[in-house]
């Protein structure tokens, strides 16, 4: 031993990190290239406070004008408006809502990072290859955990949508759209409508909560026990709770005119709780919205429509199975996420970039996709089983 430390191996602490370079972080926000989706990622205001901060951003024009926000409302904020797709995919930091494409992929410049719903399950090979080619440090937001453990933006999407599943149904309901004419809850001497929700997480809490304020009958049906308990007790109220048992959610599916499928599968594919037959038996003029059909749905009668066409037929029950119905609302969806993400990127501003944001927040890397053309936490987590451990150790062997 002391022969080793005569030449000097003795180990050392390591250094700390110091933040690269002294450019600004640069920020893009593309316009989204899908016609369904209307939401974008970062509001004017947040806009404001994250160029205060000496960050650059870059808005492409026409960006935020589904949600209702103007160009001009970004360059008050001090945005740099650019007329140009590639330009705003040229930023250090790239944040958008849908998955991009391979030719939005290869805009991008090498070693930058995305933000965005990778949808990592629908992908294909081609798309993992143009992300690793250009080093793209990706984040999956759909798999981003907080300090808590929590998915804020699932959560975030996961409200909005159980609030405004409600309104639909009231929507499809009314004479207007030739549904059976009823108004959602009732009124003096007329009974209320019956509201059937199959699943008792985020989005059937906060469906039950709008259907209860307009006075409606609900029932929850859900296979977790704890599920039906949590949310009794968030709603403060008795309410009809069950499990998925074939007789009892056949009986209250014949006497429903709303129903709600808002089951999410851990993994794959969403289970197939109403068969066909039982459809066949409900009241003619109902109503099935199926949250979950981005993961096959519940129902056996369900395929995904758009907002352009979002409802169909089958035994004259009629089907709304649009997956990205927070998009119906794209303003309100957009502050939730800005109110995420604002934090994240000055995260990343003070540390000096995202791969930074993934060795100092563990709560980070929960989302992190590709990192330096590998494989992380969002996929090999997910599909191989990896823990949180053994992906540091990955990640640190890189080095």
């Amino acid at each position: 031993m002391s022969e080793l430390t005569a030449v000097g191996l003795i180990p050392k602490e390591s250094p700390a990190l110091v933040k690269k370079g002294g450019s600004p972080l640069q920020v893009g926000l593309p316009k989204e290239i899908s016609a369904q989706e209307k939401r974008i990622v970062l509001t004017p205001e947040s806009v404001g406070l994250l160029t205060n901060c000496g960050i650059q951003v870059a808005v492409e024009s026409g960006a935020g004008l589904q949600a209702k926000f103007k160009d001009q409302d970004y360059a008050d904020a001090g945005a740099r408006i650019v007329y140009s797709h590639k330009e705003a995919l040229a930023a250090d930091v790239v944040l958008k809502v849908d998955a991009p494409t391979l030719e939005e992929i290869g805009d991008m410049s090498p070693g930058s990072c995305l933000i965005s719903a990778l949808q990592i399950e629908k992908q294909s090979a081609e798309f993992i290859k143009a992300l690793n080619e250009k080093k793209i440090t990706a984040v999956a937001f759909e798999y981003l955990e907080d300090k808590v453990g929590g998915m804020p933006v699932v959560r975030a999407m996961s409200e909005i949508a159980g609030s405004t599943v409600m309104l639909i149904a009231a929507e499809y309901l009314s004479s207007v759209h030739d549904g059976k004419g009823l108004i959602l809850g009732g009124v003096t001497g007329v009974p209320p409508t019956q509201v059937v929700i199959i699943g008792a997480g985020t989005v059937a809490e906060y469906a039950a909560r709008t259907a209860l304020g307009l006075g409606a009958n609900i029932k929850v049906f859900d296979n977790h026990i704890y599920k039906l308990r949590r949310i009794k007790q968030l709603l403060g109220q008795q309410i009809y709770t069950s499990t998925l048992d074939n007789f009892g959610l056949s009986q209250a599916l014949a006497e429903a005119d709303v129903v709600i499928g808002a089951l999410r599968a851990e993994k794959g594919r969403n289970k197939i709780v109403v068969t066909e037959e039982m459809v066949a038996n409900m009241i003619h003029g109902s109503i099935i919205i199926d949250v979950g059909i981005d993961q096959g749905g519940c129902f056996e009668t369900s395929r995904m429509t758009t907002h352009d066409e979002p409802v169909y037929k089958v035994h004259d029950i009629i089907h709304y199975c649009v997956p990205n119905i927070a998009s119906r609302v794209a303003r309100t969806a957009s502050y939730s996420l800005s109110n995420i993400f604002t934090p994240i990127v000055l995260h990343m501003n003070d540390l000096g970039g995202a791969e930074e944001m993934i060795f100092n927040y563990k709560w980070f890397l929960r989302g992190v996709y590709t990192y330096r053309g590998s494989l992380t936490n969002a996929y090999l987590g997910k599909k191989f089983g990896l823990n949180h451990k053994e992906l540091q150790l990955l990640l640190a062997a890189r080095y």
